[in-house]
């Protein structure tokens, strides 16, 4: 199918998109000197910006693609509690999935941006397991939302909202609707995705992952890392991004390598979760391992364009695919 029939198919297509959901806030100004204080740049603030961010931000693009995200996660109730659930509704994006918990912080990231180039960022985060409490009120989410999902989501940014039990839970009940499962991992949950459809590491992840030592730039070495991968976790499909070399694709049979297109990178932050939303709604909607990478390659090139975590812009998604002929 062409990229408008894409398009138009992922319109029917419900995403649940279970993982760590946080705020991304912007400080943006201007460095005209260095601090007298200590050898740091003074930024003189111009602007400020808050944007959801994490699991958030791919909602954020299965929705710019057309698609009905469903969010689900663990927040925390505190003084960003409010900001967080405002931008949801801001966005026409259900809170139905959301638990608020007493117990917990919301996530947030600082970016502290001075001539369009960021100096530093600040977290705010809290990063142990969910209670037991919390955990049962995500599981019972998850096990309603699951029965209106095309496809699930996990992302996963290690900030303890998915944990072994989550994960297991969730696969079978996948599993049993017929659906699949598409995972962007971190380094705790790394071998717990058992059985899940796509599993889309990047090379760093890759590596710390399967505790590997040798250069995984070397082809023969990365070869290798992503059959090993997909034989310990019997993942249907392993998708390793490669930065500037690209997309490495294998669904066990035949390894796909989808080579970047040159763009004017301004920031890769967010790039992750566009490459999985495209990935996931790519999958579901029927297409090859080689178009999934080669649509959700274009996709991620694009969003390092832009400043800032942002969702995919559409139409020049399109017009993208289409000039390229994916």
């Amino acid at each position: 199918m062409n990229i408008q029939q894409l398009l138009k198919s992922f319109k029917k297509q419900n995403v649940l998109i279970i993982g760590d959901v946080m705020l991304d806030s912007y400080v943006f100004g201007k460095v005209e000197r260095v601090s007298p204080e200590a050898p740091v740049p003074v930024l003189h603030v111009r602007s400020e910006d808050t944007r959801l961010g994490g699991a958030a931000n791919v909602a954020l693009n299965i929705q710019a693609l057309g698609a009905k995200p469903i969010l689900c996660s663990v927040i925390g109730k505190d003084a960003f509690t409010n900001t967080l659930i405002g931008l949801l509704k801001k966005q026409n994006m259900s809170r139905e999935g959301i638990v608020v918990s007493d117990k917990r912080i919301c996530t947030v990231k600082t970016r502290m941006i001075g001539n369009n180039h960021q100096l530093l960022r600040v977290d705010q985060e809290q990063t142990d397991s969910l209670n037991r409490s919390d955990r049962l009120a995500i599981l019972a989410k998850i096990k309603k939302l699951i029965l209106r999902a095309d496809v699930v989501i996990f992302e996963d940014y290690d900030k303890g909202v998915i944990d072994g039990e989550v994960i297991a839970a969730t696969v079978k009940a996948a599993d049993k609707k017929n659906i699949p499962v598409v995972v962007d991992p971190k380094k705790v949950n790394f071998l717990n995705y058992a059985g899940v459809t796509l599993f889309k590491p990047n090379l760093k992840e890759l590596k710390e992952g399967l505790k590997l030592d040798h250069d995984l730039l070397n082809e023969k070495h990365l070869y290798a890392a992503i059959l090993k991968l997909q034989k310990r976790i019997r993942a249907q499909m392993i998708m390793a991004t490669l930065s500037e070399k690209g997309v490495m694709i294998t669904n066990g049979n035949k390894i796909h390598w989808e080579p970047a297109h040159f763009r004017n990178i301004a920031d890769v932050s967010g790039a992750g979760d566009t490459v999985v939303s495209v990935a996931a709604l790519a999958l579901a909607a029927g297409c090859t391992p080689a178009q999934i990478a080669a649509l959700s390659n274009l996709a991620g090139g694009l969003v390092c364009e832009e400043i800032g975590v942002v969702p995919i812009g559409i139409k020049r998604f399109a017009e993208e695919a289409a000039r390229l002929a994916i």
